[in-house]
């Protein structure tokens, strides 16, 4: 508002600046996110209890050495894919069945924008998740090792590509087919990804295919660092790189807002 010459104040209507606006539409995504029952399943129960239940119970070989030092950066890999993906298409495709998507990018906020705000809830719940799942790890004798700058590198490209995917499925889908394939994604992931079992478990051939999942190089690349002190890893990080780009790319051509 401003002031006129008797005193009064007259209202000055206009958008607030963009960079509140995204800040503002962000915190909403991520109280949302966060109070949903379905996607705390998702986010935060679900890697908890497979962290404590194999780090502790003998079901799966994991190799020498103690079963947490496999499991946590898998783990961690499922966090990034379960909020950058799964419970993002399934949000997404929600708001744009019931015409919110539609109605927001008719406000001021432009539809980039709105966009930018997704991926940092996204962003702020991995953080949340990342640290809850250190702790625990922690608490179940973790001892992590390799370069934080590396492992930055392959959360930060891994929530990238399965942003993509997940706006994709969202953008392309109706909402009960989004539900659907998301979460059969994840259930088939989880076991096929190198999430939980290793991939050399699997026959040779199918080794070759599975690796070149975004899941796998996300899984592959956080143990090689955190588990053996490995440098930067380079073919993870492009198989993560290419998948970013593919899937960014796809859902901005083809995402449809009703």
């Amino acid at each position: 508002m401003t002031a006129t010459g008797t005193g009064m104040y007259t209202p000055r209507p206009g958008a607030a600046p963009l960079p509140r606006m995204i800040a503002a539409q962000a915190a909403l995504e991520t109280r949302m996110l966060l109070r949903n029952g379905e996607q705390l399943l998702l986010t935060v129960v679900i890697p908890t209890l497979l962290l404590v239940l194999f780090s502790t119970v003998d079901i799966v070989d994991t190799g020498a050495g103690e079963a947490v030092d496999f499991l946590a950066p898998g783990i961690l890999a499922l966090a990034v894919m379960s909020t950058a993906f799964t419970g993002q298409a399934i949000a997404t495709g929600f708001e744009r069945r019931y015409g919110v998507l539609k109605r927001l990018a008719s406000s001021p906020l432009p539809r980039w924008g709105l966009m930018t705000a997704k991926t940092l809830s996204v962003l702020v719940t991995e953080i949340l998740q990342v640290i809850l799942l250190t702790v625990i790890a922690f608490a179940l004798g973790w001892s992590p090792q390799g370069n934080p700058v590396a492992v930055l590198l392959l959360l930060v490209l891994g929530t990238a590509a399965f942003s993509g995917l997940g706006l994709l499925m969202a953008g392309t889908l109706k909402a009960e087919a989004t539900l659907a394939a998301a979460n059969l994604v994840f259930l088939l992931l989880l076991v096929g990804g190198g999430v939980i079992v290793p991939l050399d478990k699997f026959p040779a051939g199918a080794q070759d295919v599975l690796g070149l999942l975004p899941i796998a190089a996300l899984s592959d690349g956080l143990r090689d660092v955190l588990q053996h002190g490995a440098g930067m890893p380079w073919g993870d990080l492009g198989i993560l790189a290419v998948w970013a780009v593919v899937g960014l790319a796809a859902a901005g051509k083809f995402f449809r807002w009703e």
